[in-house]
């Protein structure tokens, strides 16, 4: 039995999207971060876990790494040149996309009020605008890698999506292409419709 722990409207949604890919059976508990249930299943109340026969994944990254892998899908073999290069894309996305997401969230509600520092926002806004654009220019295909869907196509998708909330700048009309045809997909939309 797999449940995932937390909100759609958080890293979460990137693993209830892959679930919904997977069709498998899974059961969701929307929690937000720091909650009860959140705290149960990790001791630092951050989202997304996994409890998978009764274990706790946490980190997205790890979790739908494991689902990847467990399922023969939307991943390469280990030890691959193709694995390699789609774990340099996952680092990519995470070094230089979500890191840049994160702190403009972080000095905007996340951190204490006090230790909040609002002018860093312009230059994280800067950061993603600059590795935006070089991903546009490094897409393959269809998805990053080309013919196939795989974990950092997960990655980036949900931190477009989540650009365009916080009011970064918007993507090329490249990416804006990727973006639209990828979030059309079915799964996609029924995990975008979970609580």
């Amino acid at each position: 039995m797999l449940k995932v722990i937390g909100t759609r409207k958080s890293r979460a949604f990137r693993v209830l999207w892959m679930l919904e890919e997977l069709g498998v059976h899974y059961q969701h508990d929307p929690t937000m971060p720091r909650s009860s249930h959140a705290l149960a299943a990790n001791p630092s109340g951050k989202i997304p876990t996994l409890l998978t026969d009764g274990v706790a994944i946490t980190d997205s990254t790890a979790i739908l790494t494991h689902l990847a892998d467990s399922h023969g899908q939307f991943t390469h073999p280990a030890g691959s040149l193709e694995r390699a290069r789609q774990d340099a894309w996952t680092g990519m996305i995470l070094d230089e996309i979500d890191g840049a997401l994160w702190l403009g969230a972080k000095h905007s509600f996340v951190l204490p009020e006090d230790k909040r520092v609002p002018d860093v926002k312009p230059t994280a806004k800067w950061e993603f605008a600059a590795a935006q654009a070089r991903f546009a220019k490094a897409l393959e295909g269809p998805f990053l890698m080309g013919d196939v869907m795989t974990v950092p196509d997960f990655l980036l998708v949900h931190c477009l999506g989540w650009a365009g909330v916080a009011g970064f700048p918007p993507a090329d009309e490249q990416l804006a292409s990727y973006l639209s045809r990828v979030t059309d997909r079915p799964a996609y939309q029924r995990a975008a419709k979970l609580p």
